[in-house]
């Protein structure tokens, strides 16, 4: 399903619930934030999108332990679940999405390879994180993460 119909159906499903979605994205700098506001309308729906690119940024703006990062690394489970408990901390949302990882061409190494996303997902009483792996160019990979989690966002809110 493209990007553009995969929002609608969760617009839709959002809606339904009468749920408001945060982001807080890393690796892709805003672009799940931006394809859900090129859906006229999606005020109903979306409520604050976070771009923490920046490891300082996931500790000032999400309230993410710099602990936590220093311990783990910036791209990794237990910070992809704190950028998503974060974004509903500091939000007005009962559904966030998280995403933090390499989008490369640089920044790879052989535990974290060119590619490798961590994502958050969080719904009422549910935190959820997911370790995926694209193919491709830093665009393929920012538009796989991109479409992957909207396709958990429309999964998960069904």
């Amino acid at each position: 399903m493209e990007t553009a119909a995969l929002v609608q159906r969760l617009a839709i499903q959002l809606q339904a619930r009468q749920w408001m979605l945060a982001t807080a994205e890393s690796c892709t700098g805003g672009l799940i934030a931006g394809a859900c506001t090129d859906l006229s309308g999606s005020s109903n729906w979306f409520e604050r999108g976070f771009v923490t690119y920046s490891n300082a940024a996931k500790t000032e703006l999400l309230g993410v332990d710099a602990a936590l990062i220093t311990q783990h690394g910036a791209v990794s489970e237990a910070v992809a679940r704190a950028m998503v408990e974060g974004a509903l901390t500091h939000a007005h949302a009962q559904v966030a999405v998280a995403v933090t990882g390499v989008a490369g061409p640089t920044g790879g190494t052989p535990d974290k390879p060119v590619g490798l996303v961590w994502f958050g997902l969080a719904l009422p009483g549910q935190v959820l994180a997911e370790k995926m792996n694209f193919s491709g160019d830093r665009a393929a990979v920012r538009a796989a993460t991109v479409q992957h989690a909207l396709r958990r966002l429309v999964e998960l809110t069904a």
